[in-house]
Order: C-alpha cells, then sequence, then structure tokens
C-alpha cells in the first residue's frame, strides 16, 4: 500500500481543545481504519509542524477522503506527502531510461 506522511497543525479550535487531542486522534484513527488505512505512526512535534502521522492507504482517493473528513472536525491543517520506499524508487528509476 502507499505510504504518506501528514504534517499538521493545529487550528485555534484545536488549541483551545488540547485536552480532547488523544481522544481526537482515536477517532481519526477509527474513520481511517474504516476506509482501509493503517496508521503507523503518530508523533507531536515541536517545529513548524504541530504534528507528523505515518499512514499506509489503499490509493490517493482513500487518502483525500481521509485528509478531507479530518479537515471538516476542524481542529487541524494538514500537508499531505505520497512517501515512496527504495524498493518502489527502483521502479520509478527503471523508468527514467
Amino acid at each position: 500500500m502507499p505510504t504518506y506522511i501528514i504534517l499538521g497543525n493545529m487550528t485555534d479550535q484545536g488549541a483551545k481543545n488540547m485536552k480532547d487531542l488523544k481522544q481526537n486522534v482515536q477517532q481519526n484513527r477509527q474513520s481511517g481504519e474504516r476506509l482501509g488505512l493503517t496508521v503507523k505512526g503518530w508523533y507531536l512535534t515541536q517545529g513548524q509542524y504541530d504534528f507528523v502521522v505515518v499512514v499506509e492507504a489503499p490509493d490517493d482517493e482513500t487518502m483525500a477522503a481521509q485528509v478531507l473528513t479530518v479537515a471538516g472536525r476542524g481542529n487541524s491543517r494538514s500537508e499531505t506527502l505520497r512517501a515512496f520506499t527504495l524498493d518502489e524508487f527502483d521502479q520509478i528509476a527503471q523508468k527514467i531510461g
């Protein structure tokens, strides 16, 4: 399954509701699992982003559906990056010629 890195920041609403962070993360994880996503890691971070999530999803459309679902809850904004393993890179490199 494709891997995605999600870089996120809390909105003002999310910051006000930090005491509910663990519950909100669990809710997001459960909605993702219903779509077929597997969360490989969820990290609260320091620096430019408030959190980083590593996820495997069946495809881009499924990942987009999850991102839109989470965004609709209003607690965070995110940027999603498609991540490629070295084995996947080998397949890409073969197409370069």
